[in-house]
């Protein structure tokens, strides 16, 4: 589990995912008077490892933290924190759902039978935590509606809610003065469902939400750092699988056929994994 801090400007840094316990990337983003960091962590080890590679590169310590939305892999760190926390009022409701549950093998199964939780994060928190499950969820002190401004001293975080497939509270980060945009998990499906799935309309609000900040660098947490093209090239294929899905009524073949006509060859894996997701998305109605 070998996780690097990279120093993308003087004022970024941020620290690498992982993929078998789902550790997303958590960033630090500094000013003259404040550095934020964004997300908590899926640990207090995944958090303490953060702050002790900034404080061995020398960099600034976070003195306020913030978190993407309410699942575990972004808000157990937060234990390990003595800052303050900023979260939208929707995010903090969420988590409050979370902090009577228990997280021994047992329980966590019951709540992946009655699909409450989900197999996937089930098997990422044993993985994360072994047999040393001593969570607590700590609920954040600062809470906004919509959109919050950050000056952090020559360096503005404009915090907006814009919701998404994969979480209703979603919150991206736009780093205004680095034309960075932290998107966290905007761009997964929705995973707390019997099925994986995307829906149309959803995903089409998402988007045009995102077009609205003049970024260049894009943040995907369990990814990397994109480019504006390669966000492009993203955005793309889900503004298309979005129509197909309308146009087609959910056909997954029929989607199949038009995209591959669209490309002018043969579909990748990811193109054809979107598909299906959409796909989902349209039988999860019916």
């Amino acid at each position: 589990m070998s996780q690097q801090l990279i120093t993308l400007s003087d004022r970024i840094s941020y620290l690498t995912p992982v993929g078998p316990t789902d550790r997303p990337i958590l960033m630090s983003v500094t000013g003259e008077r404040h550095t934020l960091m964004i997300d908590g962590g899926n640990s207090k080890a995944h958090a303490d490892l953060f702050l002790e590679k900034l404080k061995t590169e020398g960099k600034t310590l976070p003195t306020m933290a913030m978190v993407t939305h309410w699942h575990w892999d972004h808000i157990f760190g937060l234990a390990a924190l003595s800052i303050p926390t900023i979260a939208s009022y929707d995010t903090k409701k969420a988590m409050e759902e979370l902090v009577n549950f228990k997280w021994d093998d047992q329980s966590i199964d019951e709540r992946v039978a009655t699909g409450v939780e989900i197999q996937f994060c089930a098997d990422a928190i044993r993985e994360e935590f072994k047999e040393n499950r001593d969570i607590q969820v700590v609920m954040p002190s600062i809470l906004f509606e919509d959109e919050l401004t950050i000056d952090l001293g020559g360096v503005t975080c404009l915090l907006k809610q814009v919701g998404s497939d994969h979480a209703k509270d979603s919150t991206v980060v736009y780093v205004k003065e680095e034309k960075l945009l932290f998107l966290g998990d905007v761009t997964a499906p929705l995973m707390y469902a019997p099925i994986w799935h995307y829906t149309a309309e959803e995903t089409l609000k998402l988007l045009d939400h995102i077009d609205q900040f003049d970024a260049e660098t894009y943040v995907i947490s369990h990814y990397k750092l994109i480019s504006k093209a390669e966000y492009v090239q993203e955005s793309t294929l889900l503004r298309k699988a979005a129509s197909l899905v309308n146009k087609q009524n959910g056909d997954l073949d029929q989607m199949k056929r038009d995209l591959t006509d669209f490309c002018g060859r043969p579909l990748e894996e990811n193109e054809e994994e979107t598909l299906m997701y959409f796909a989902n998305g349209a039988a999860a109605k019916t």
